[in-house]
Protein backbone atom coordinates (compact mmCIF):
# COMPACT_ATOMS: atom_id res chain seq x y z
CA UNK A 1 0.00 0.00 0.00
CA UNK A 2 1.23 3.10 -1.08
CA UNK A 3 -0.03 6.99 0.23
CA UNK A 4 -0.68 7.69 -3.29
CA UNK A 5 -3.75 5.28 -3.84
CA UNK A 6 -7.22 4.79 -3.06
CA UNK A 7 -7.21 2.10 -0.71
CA UNK A 8 -5.09 4.05 1.72
CA UNK A 9 -7.03 7.44 1.39
CA UNK A 10 -9.76 6.48 1.26
CA UNK A 11 -10.09 3.50 3.41
CA UNK A 12 -7.01 2.74 5.70
CA UNK A 13 -6.08 6.11 7.08
CA UNK A 14 -9.63 7.54 7.83
CA UNK A 15 -10.22 3.94 9.82
CA UNK A 16 -7.01 4.36 11.33
CA UNK A 17 -7.53 7.45 12.47
CA UNK A 18 -11.25 7.01 13.55
CA UNK A 19 -9.59 4.08 15.76
CA UNK A 20 -6.75 6.18 16.96
CA UNK A 21 -8.57 8.93 18.74
CA UNK A 22 -11.37 7.05 19.95
CA UNK A 23 -8.85 4.90 21.70
CA UNK A 24 -7.46 5.63 25.66
CA UNK A 25 -4.19 7.29 25.40
CA UNK A 26 -2.29 4.50 27.09
CA UNK A 27 -3.58 1.60 23.97
CA UNK A 28 -2.49 4.81 21.22
CA UNK A 29 0.93 3.21 20.40
CA UNK A 30 -0.82 -0.21 20.34
CA UNK A 31 -3.18 0.70 17.45
CA UNK A 32 -0.52 2.60 15.72
CA UNK A 33 1.71 -0.82 15.70
CA UNK A 34 -1.04 -2.91 14.42
CA UNK A 35 -2.08 -0.75 11.76
CA UNK A 36 1.47 -0.47 10.79
CA UNK A 37 1.76 -4.21 10.50
CA UNK A 38 -1.17 -4.50 8.44
CA UNK A 39 0.27 -1.42 6.02
CA UNK A 40 2.99 -3.09 5.65
CA UNK A 41 1.46 -6.79 5.03
CA UNK A 42 -0.66 -5.23 2.64
CA UNK A 43 2.19 -4.97 0.17
CA UNK A 44 4.75 -7.14 1.48
CA UNK A 45 2.69 -10.46 3.72
CA UNK A 46 6.06 -13.00 3.81
CA UNK A 47 8.41 -10.15 4.44
CA UNK A 48 6.53 -8.91 7.80
CA UNK A 49 8.29 -11.86 10.09
CA UNK A 50 11.33 -10.46 8.79
CA UNK A 51 10.73 -7.18 10.30
CA UNK A 52 9.16 -8.43 13.17
CA UNK A 53 12.24 -10.70 13.97
CA UNK A 54 14.75 -7.22 12.77
CA UNK A 55 12.68 -5.67 15.33
CA UNK A 56 12.84 -8.08 18.23
CA UNK A 57 17.33 -8.61 17.71
CA UNK A 58 17.15 -4.44 17.74
CA UNK A 59 14.97 -4.83 21.02
CA UNK A 60 17.66 -7.48 22.70
CA UNK A 61 20.60 -5.64 21.22
CA UNK A 62 19.72 -2.57 23.10
CA UNK A 63 19.09 -4.43 26.53
CA UNK A 64 22.19 -6.31 26.41
CA UNK A 65 24.34 -2.75 25.52
CA UNK A 66 22.67 -1.02 28.19
CA UNK A 67 23.05 -3.71 30.71
CA UNK A 68 26.83 -4.31 30.01
CA UNK A 69 27.01 -0.54 29.41
CA UNK A 70 31.23 0.54 29.99
CA UNK A 71 32.00 -3.24 29.86
CA UNK A 72 33.86 -5.01 26.75
CA UNK A 73 30.45 -7.08 26.63
CA UNK A 74 28.84 -3.79 25.49
CA UNK A 75 30.82 -3.20 22.66
CA UNK A 76 30.33 -6.93 21.92
CA UNK A 77 26.66 -6.73 21.52
CA UNK A 78 26.63 -3.12 20.19
CA UNK A 79 29.07 -5.25 16.69
CA UNK A 80 26.57 -8.31 16.91
CA UNK A 81 23.71 -5.66 16.56
CA UNK A 82 25.52 -3.89 13.62
CA UNK A 83 26.67 -7.42 12.16
CA UNK A 84 23.37 -8.77 11.84
CA UNK A 85 21.04 -5.74 10.63
CA UNK A 86 24.04 -5.05 7.95
CA UNK A 87 23.91 -8.63 7.41
CA UNK A 88 20.14 -9.29 6.63
CA UNK A 89 20.49 -5.99 4.70
CA UNK A 90 23.03 -6.88 2.73
CA UNK A 91 21.79 -10.80 2.36
CA UNK A 92 18.37 -9.12 0.79
CA UNK A 93 19.32 -6.20 -0.91
CA UNK A 94 22.86 -7.14 -2.86
CA UNK A 95 23.22 -10.91 -2.55
CA UNK A 96 22.62 -11.29 -6.38
CA UNK A 97 24.77 -8.00 -7.26
CA UNK A 98 27.48 -9.81 -5.75
CA UNK A 99 26.91 -13.26 -7.13
CA UNK A 100 26.37 -11.33 -10.49
CA UNK A 101 30.02 -9.70 -10.14
CA UNK A 102 31.51 -12.74 -9.02
CA UNK A 103 29.89 -14.83 -11.95
CA UNK A 104 31.68 -11.91 -14.57
CA UNK A 105 34.84 -11.64 -12.73
CA UNK A 106 35.54 -15.92 -12.81
CA UNK A 107 32.95 -17.29 -15.41
CA UNK A 108 32.08 -19.75 -12.52
CA UNK A 109 28.11 -20.11 -13.02
CA UNK A 110 27.30 -19.48 -9.37
CA UNK A 111 23.25 -19.71 -9.37
CA UNK A 112 20.98 -16.57 -8.53
CA UNK A 113 19.00 -16.28 -5.12
CA UNK A 114 16.21 -13.98 -7.07
CA UNK A 115 15.33 -12.59 -3.62
CA UNK A 116 12.80 -10.09 -3.93
CA UNK A 117 13.35 -6.74 -2.05
CA UNK A 118 11.59 -6.41 1.25
CA UNK A 119 9.92 -3.04 1.21
CA UNK A 120 11.47 -0.41 3.49
CA UNK A 121 14.08 -2.45 4.66
CA UNK A 122 17.33 -0.09 3.76
CA UNK A 123 14.97 2.27 6.18
CA UNK A 124 14.09 0.29 9.14
CA UNK A 125 17.43 -1.46 9.35
CA UNK A 126 19.46 2.22 9.77
CA UNK A 127 16.47 3.09 12.54
CA UNK A 128 17.23 0.14 14.65
CA UNK A 129 20.96 0.32 14.04
CA UNK A 130 20.78 4.18 15.08
CA UNK A 131 19.20 2.87 18.48
CA UNK A 132 21.12 0.34 19.29
CA UNK A 133 24.32 2.30 18.50
CA UNK A 134 23.05 5.79 20.36
CA UNK A 135 22.09 3.44 23.55
CA UNK A 136 25.88 2.80 23.24
CA UNK A 137 26.95 5.98 23.45
CA UNK A 138 24.62 6.43 25.74
CA UNK A 139 22.26 9.30 23.77
CA UNK A 140 19.45 7.74 24.34
CA UNK A 141 18.14 5.69 27.16
CA UNK A 142 17.26 1.96 26.36
CA UNK A 143 13.51 1.10 25.50
CA UNK A 144 12.24 -1.66 27.90
CA UNK A 145 8.95 -1.85 26.42
CA UNK A 146 8.25 -3.46 23.61
CA UNK A 147 5.41 -2.02 21.89
CA UNK A 148 7.05 1.33 22.02
CA UNK A 149 10.05 0.13 20.44
CA UNK A 150 8.31 -1.74 17.66
CA UNK A 151 5.97 1.17 16.99
CA UNK A 152 8.96 3.57 16.54
CA UNK A 153 10.51 1.11 13.93
CA UNK A 154 7.36 -0.24 12.24
CA UNK A 155 5.43 3.52 12.32
CA UNK A 156 3.80 3.35 8.76
CA UNK A 157 4.35 7.11 8.12
CA UNK A 158 7.93 6.57 7.83
CA UNK A 159 8.21 3.29 6.81
CA UNK A 160 8.99 2.34 3.48
CA UNK A 161 10.59 5.92 2.01
CA UNK A 162 11.57 7.45 5.55
CA UNK A 163 12.28 10.11 6.48
CA UNK A 164 15.19 8.19 8.54
CA UNK A 165 14.04 8.80 11.91
CA UNK A 166 16.38 8.12 14.93
CA UNK A 167 14.68 7.04 17.60
CA UNK A 168 16.03 10.35 20.13
CA UNK A 169 13.80 12.62 18.07
CA UNK A 170 10.63 10.74 19.05
CA UNK A 171 11.85 8.78 22.56
CA UNK A 172 9.34 11.57 24.27
CA UNK A 173 6.99 10.93 22.47
CA UNK A 174 6.46 7.45 22.35
CA UNK A 175 5.75 8.08 26.22
CA UNK A 176 3.71 11.03 25.97
CA UNK A 177 2.71 13.74 22.82
CA UNK A 178 -0.06 16.13 22.27
CA UNK A 179 -2.72 15.67 19.76
CA UNK A 180 -3.57 19.48 19.44
CA UNK A 181 -6.10 20.56 16.93
CA UNK A 182 -3.35 23.11 15.53
CA UNK A 183 -0.77 19.84 14.90
CA UNK A 184 -3.48 17.97 13.05
CA UNK A 185 -4.67 20.60 10.64
CA UNK A 186 -0.82 21.68 9.70
CA UNK A 187 -0.11 17.66 9.34
CA UNK A 188 -3.24 17.43 7.37
CA UNK A 189 -2.30 20.48 4.94
CA UNK A 190 1.13 19.35 4.87
CA UNK A 191 -0.20 15.86 3.65
CA UNK A 192 -2.39 17.21 0.53
CA UNK A 193 1.00 19.51 -0.27
CA UNK A 194 3.83 16.33 -0.25
CA UNK A 195 0.58 14.38 -2.49
CA UNK A 196 0.22 17.07 -4.78
CA UNK A 197 4.30 16.89 -5.28
CA UNK A 198 3.66 13.12 -6.00
CA UNK A 199 0.59 12.80 -7.90
CA UNK A 200 0.10 15.85 -9.63
CA UNK A 201 3.90 16.76 -10.50
CA UNK A 202 6.04 13.75 -9.80
CA UNK A 203 3.72 11.74 -11.74
CA UNK A 204 3.25 13.49 -14.73
CA UNK A 205 7.11 13.88 -15.16
CA UNK A 206 7.37 10.65 -14.72
CA UNK A 207 5.35 9.87 -17.55
CA UNK A 208 7.40 12.10 -19.72
CA UNK A 209 10.35 10.41 -18.80
CA UNK A 210 8.26 7.29 -19.59
CA UNK A 211 7.96 8.20 -23.11
CA UNK A 212 11.41 9.68 -23.52
CA UNK A 213 12.74 6.06 -22.60
CA UNK A 214 10.19 4.55 -25.22
CA UNK A 215 10.82 7.04 -27.83
CA UNK A 216 13.10 6.06 -30.98
CA UNK A 217 13.65 9.74 -32.21
CA UNK A 218 15.89 10.59 -29.88
CA UNK A 219 17.17 14.28 -29.93
CA UNK A 220 20.18 16.50 -28.32
CA UNK A 221 16.79 18.75 -26.75
CA UNK A 222 15.43 15.98 -26.14
CA UNK A 223 18.10 14.10 -23.81
CA UNK A 224 18.08 17.47 -22.21
CA UNK A 225 14.64 17.32 -21.13
CA UNK A 226 14.79 14.21 -19.95
CA UNK A 227 17.38 15.24 -17.42
CA UNK A 228 15.63 18.33 -16.15
CA UNK A 229 12.37 16.35 -16.08
CA UNK A 230 14.42 12.86 -14.03
CA UNK A 231 15.49 15.18 -11.48
CA UNK A 232 12.53 17.42 -10.65
CA UNK A 233 10.96 14.34 -11.01
CA UNK A 234 13.28 12.23 -8.02
CA UNK A 235 12.76 15.52 -6.28
CA UNK A 236 8.89 16.01 -6.32
CA UNK A 237 8.57 12.27 -5.23
CA UNK A 238 11.02 12.24 -2.62
CA UNK A 239 10.53 15.42 -1.22
CA UNK A 240 6.60 15.01 -1.33
CA UNK A 241 6.39 11.21 0.15
CA UNK A 242 8.44 13.25 3.07
CA UNK A 243 6.28 15.78 3.55
CA UNK A 244 3.05 12.99 3.30
CA UNK A 245 5.64 11.46 6.15
CA UNK A 246 6.20 14.39 8.22
CA UNK A 247 2.08 15.83 7.95
CA UNK A 248 0.93 12.26 9.10
CA UNK A 249 3.31 12.00 11.62
CA UNK A 250 1.84 15.46 12.88
CA UNK A 251 -1.22 13.92 13.19
CA UNK A 252 -0.77 11.45 15.64
CA UNK A 253 1.96 13.85 17.95
CA UNK A 254 5.14 13.06 16.36
CA UNK A 255 7.02 15.60 15.23
CA UNK A 256 9.54 14.40 12.26
CA UNK A 257 12.94 16.23 11.15
CA UNK A 258 12.45 18.04 7.81
CA UNK A 259 14.03 16.04 5.20
CA UNK A 260 14.00 18.75 1.99
CA UNK A 261 15.17 22.31 1.94
CA UNK A 262 14.81 23.08 -1.43
CA UNK A 263 17.98 21.51 -2.73
CA UNK A 264 17.74 23.25 -6.12
CA UNK A 265 18.71 26.95 -4.96
CA UNK A 266 22.14 25.41 -3.72
CA UNK A 267 25.26 27.17 -4.66
CA UNK A 268 27.75 24.36 -4.26
CA UNK A 269 27.56 20.76 -4.26
CA UNK A 270 28.27 20.80 -0.69
CA UNK A 271 25.03 23.09 0.26
CA UNK A 272 23.16 20.84 -2.24
CA UNK A 273 23.73 17.81 0.12
CA UNK A 274 23.06 19.91 3.22
CA UNK A 275 19.45 20.04 1.93
CA UNK A 276 18.86 16.86 -0.33
CA UNK A 277 17.49 14.11 1.88
CA UNK A 278 18.75 15.56 5.41
CA UNK A 279 18.40 12.21 7.41
CA UNK A 280 19.92 10.16 5.02
CA UNK A 281 23.03 12.63 4.75
CA UNK A 282 23.09 13.08 8.55
CA UNK A 283 22.98 9.55 8.96
CA UNK A 284 26.26 8.59 7.35
CA UNK A 285 27.66 11.39 8.50
CA UNK A 286 26.98 10.81 12.30
CA UNK A 287 27.70 6.93 12.26
CA UNK A 288 30.06 6.51 9.72
CA UNK A 289 31.73 9.71 8.33
CA UNK A 290 32.63 11.03 12.08
CA UNK A 291 33.36 7.72 14.06
CA UNK A 292 35.97 7.21 11.03
CA UNK A 293 37.33 10.56 11.74
CA UNK A 294 35.84 12.48 9.30
CA UNK A 295 37.91 15.61 8.68
CA UNK A 296 39.78 15.65 11.80
CA UNK A 297 42.81 13.61 9.89
CA UNK A 298 45.76 13.61 7.56
CA UNK A 299 44.55 14.68 4.11
CA UNK A 300 44.38 10.91 2.47
CA UNK A 301 42.89 9.62 5.49
CA UNK A 302 40.23 12.48 4.69
CA UNK A 303 40.15 11.60 1.06
CA UNK A 304 39.32 7.57 1.93
CA UNK A 305 36.51 8.64 4.75
CA UNK A 306 35.03 10.65 1.86
CA UNK A 307 35.33 7.89 -0.50
CA UNK A 308 33.59 5.40 2.05
CA UNK A 309 30.90 7.30 2.68
CA UNK A 310 29.35 8.36 -0.63
CA UNK A 311 30.43 5.00 -2.11
CA UNK A 312 27.99 3.08 0.51
CA UNK A 313 25.81 6.15 0.08
CA UNK A 314 25.27 5.61 -3.42
CA UNK A 315 25.79 1.42 -2.85
CA UNK A 316 22.28 2.26 -0.03
CA UNK A 317 20.21 3.50 -2.75
CA UNK A 318 20.64 0.22 -5.01
CA UNK A 319 22.34 -2.59 -5.74
CA UNK A 320 24.07 -1.52 -9.46
CA UNK A 321 27.55 0.07 -10.39
CA UNK A 322 25.43 3.04 -11.09
CA UNK A 323 24.53 3.48 -7.41
CA UNK A 324 28.08 3.29 -6.97
CA UNK A 325 29.30 5.50 -9.30
CA UNK A 326 26.61 8.11 -8.52
CA UNK A 327 27.82 8.14 -4.89
CA UNK A 328 31.58 8.36 -6.00
CA UNK A 329 30.76 11.00 -8.63
CA UNK A 330 29.41 13.43 -5.52
CA UNK A 331 32.61 12.31 -3.44
CA UNK A 332 34.98 14.01 -6.18
CA UNK A 333 32.78 17.12 -6.93
CA UNK A 334 32.76 17.48 -2.94
CA UNK A 335 36.42 16.90 -2.51
CA UNK A 336 37.21 19.49 -5.57
CA UNK A 337 35.16 21.90 -3.90
CA UNK A 338 36.24 21.42 -0.34
CA UNK A 339 40.30 21.79 -2.13
CA UNK A 340 40.02 24.22 -5.21
CA UNK A 341 36.60 25.71 -6.16
CA UNK A 342 35.01 26.28 -2.62
CA UNK A 343 35.97 30.50 -2.38
CA UNK A 344 35.28 30.76 -6.22
CA UNK A 345 31.85 29.46 -5.59
CA UNK A 346 31.22 31.82 -2.80
CA UNK A 347 32.58 35.45 -4.57
CA UNK A 348 31.28 33.85 -7.95
CA UNK A 349 27.71 35.03 -9.26
CA UNK A 350 25.01 33.37 -7.64
CA UNK A 351 23.63 32.69 -11.47
CA UNK A 352 26.75 30.74 -12.17
CA UNK A 353 26.71 28.79 -8.85
CA UNK A 354 23.37 27.55 -9.43
CA UNK A 355 24.34 27.00 -13.53
CA UNK A 356 27.22 24.85 -11.94
CA UNK A 357 24.76 22.64 -9.36
CA UNK A 358 22.05 22.23 -11.29
CA UNK A 359 24.21 20.86 -14.39
CA UNK A 360 25.93 18.35 -12.21
CA UNK A 361 23.08 17.26 -10.61
CA UNK A 362 21.09 16.25 -13.75
CA UNK A 363 24.18 14.36 -14.90
CA UNK A 364 23.98 12.35 -11.25
CA UNK A 365 20.77 11.57 -11.59
CA UNK A 366 20.50 10.81 -15.62
CA UNK A 367 23.28 8.41 -14.09
CA UNK A 368 21.06 7.23 -11.06
CA UNK A 369 18.43 6.36 -13.13
CA UNK A 370 20.32 4.44 -15.76
CA UNK A 371 19.08 1.06 -16.29
CA UNK A 372 23.17 0.09 -16.55
CA UNK A 373 26.52 1.67 -17.22
CA UNK A 374 25.90 1.14 -20.88
CA UNK A 375 22.41 3.39 -20.74
CA UNK A 376 24.16 5.83 -18.42
CA UNK A 377 26.88 6.54 -20.92
CA UNK A 378 24.96 6.50 -23.77
CA UNK A 379 22.47 9.23 -22.02
CA UNK A 380 25.37 11.33 -20.64
CA UNK A 381 27.53 11.09 -24.15
CA UNK A 382 24.14 12.16 -25.69
CA UNK A 383 23.40 15.30 -23.45
CA UNK A 384 27.25 16.90 -23.65
CA UNK A 385 26.57 16.45 -27.42
CA UNK A 386 29.03 13.64 -28.08
CA UNK A 387 26.53 10.51 -30.08
CA UNK A 388 25.64 13.21 -32.88
CA UNK A 389 21.55 13.44 -32.50
CA UNK A 390 19.79 15.75 -34.19
CA UNK A 391 19.04 19.19 -32.38
CA UNK A 392 15.43 18.63 -32.19
CA UNK A 393 12.89 16.63 -33.80
CA UNK A 394 8.98 17.05 -34.53
CA UNK A 395 8.37 14.45 -31.84
CA UNK A 396 10.86 16.26 -29.30
CA UNK A 397 8.98 19.84 -30.00
CA UNK A 398 5.52 17.62 -29.59
CA UNK A 399 6.05 16.53 -25.79
CA UNK A 400 8.19 19.82 -24.82
CA UNK A 401 5.09 21.50 -26.12
CA UNK A 402 2.51 19.10 -24.07
CA UNK A 403 4.63 19.23 -21.03
CA UNK A 404 5.69 22.60 -20.96
CA UNK A 405 3.17 23.78 -18.56
CA UNK A 406 4.80 20.95 -15.91
CA UNK A 407 8.30 21.50 -16.28
CA UNK A 408 7.01 25.50 -15.33
CA UNK A 409 5.01 24.50 -12.50
CA UNK A 410 7.48 21.97 -11.35
CA UNK A 411 10.52 24.48 -11.78
CA UNK A 412 8.53 27.65 -9.56
CA UNK A 413 7.86 24.66 -7.17
CA UNK A 414 11.58 23.62 -6.45
CA UNK A 415 12.11 27.09 -5.25
CA UNK A 416 10.53 28.62 -2.53
CA UNK A 417 9.20 31.36 -4.20
CA UNK A 418 5.35 29.88 -3.26
CA UNK A 419 6.31 29.77 0.39
CA UNK A 420 7.13 32.81 0.57
CA UNK A 421 4.66 34.84 -1.04
CA UNK A 422 2.34 32.67 1.33
CA UNK A 423 4.24 33.97 4.20
CA UNK A 424 4.25 37.17 3.13
CA UNK A 425 0.52 37.51 3.17
CA UNK A 426 0.58 35.68 6.38
CA UNK A 427 2.30 38.67 7.93
CA UNK A 428 -0.44 41.21 6.80
CA UNK A 429 -2.97 41.66 8.62
CA UNK A 430 -6.03 41.02 6.40
CA UNK A 431 -4.06 39.09 3.90
CA UNK A 432 -3.92 36.59 7.32
CA UNK A 433 -7.36 36.57 7.34
CA UNK A 434 -8.37 35.85 3.84
CA UNK A 435 -5.73 33.24 3.87
CA UNK A 436 -8.08 31.73 6.69
CA UNK A 437 -10.86 31.15 4.46
CA UNK A 438 -9.42 30.55 1.30
CA UNK A 439 -6.72 28.42 2.03
CA UNK A 440 -8.93 24.99 3.46
CA UNK A 441 -11.26 25.81 0.64
CA UNK A 442 -7.54 25.46 -1.62
CA UNK A 443 -6.86 22.25 0.66
CA UNK A 444 -9.74 20.79 -0.32
CA UNK A 445 -9.92 21.12 -4.13
CA UNK A 446 -6.61 20.22 -4.13
CA UNK A 447 -7.19 17.01 -2.93
CA UNK A 448 -10.23 16.54 -4.67
CA UNK A 449 -7.99 17.15 -7.70
CA UNK A 450 -5.60 15.02 -6.51
CA UNK A 451 -8.32 12.07 -6.30
CA UNK A 452 -9.43 12.10 -9.66
CA UNK A 453 -6.42 11.75 -11.19
CA UNK A 454 -6.16 8.76 -9.02
CA UNK A 455 -9.30 7.31 -9.82
CA UNK A 456 -8.54 8.46 -13.55
CA UNK A 457 -5.85 5.53 -13.22
CA UNK A 458 -3.00 7.58 -14.19
CA UNK A 459 0.93 7.33 -14.33
CA UNK A 460 1.95 5.98 -10.63
CA UNK A 461 4.93 4.80 -10.13
CA UNK A 462 6.95 3.90 -6.84
CA UNK A 463 10.44 4.80 -6.71
CA UNK A 464 11.01 3.27 -3.36
CA UNK A 465 10.91 -0.70 -4.47
CA UNK A 466 14.66 -0.06 -5.56
CA UNK A 467 15.11 0.75 -1.46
Amino acid sequence: MVFSSIPFLYYFLPTVIILYFLSPKKLRNSVLLLASLFFYAWGEPKYIILMIISILLGYTFGMLIDKHHGTNWSKFYLALSIITGIGILGYFKYADFFINNFRVVTGIDVQYLNIALPIGISFYTFQILSYTIDVYRGQAGVQKNIIKLATYVALFPQLIAGPIVRYVTIADELDSRQETLENIYFGVRLFIIGLAKKVLIANSLGEFCSIFADSTEKSLLYYWMYGIAFSLQIYFDFSGYSDMAIGLGRIFGFNFLQNFNYPYISKSITEFWRRWHISLGSWFRDYIYIPMGGNRVDKYRWLFNIAVVWMLTGFWHGAAWNFVLWGMMFAILLVIEKLWIGEFLRRAPAFIAHIYVLFFVMLSFVLFNAADLHDAITSISAILGFNGAPLITTETAYYVRSYMVVFIIAIIGSTPLAKNIVISIRDNEIGAKVLHIIEPIFLVLLFLLITAYLVDGSFNPFLYFRF
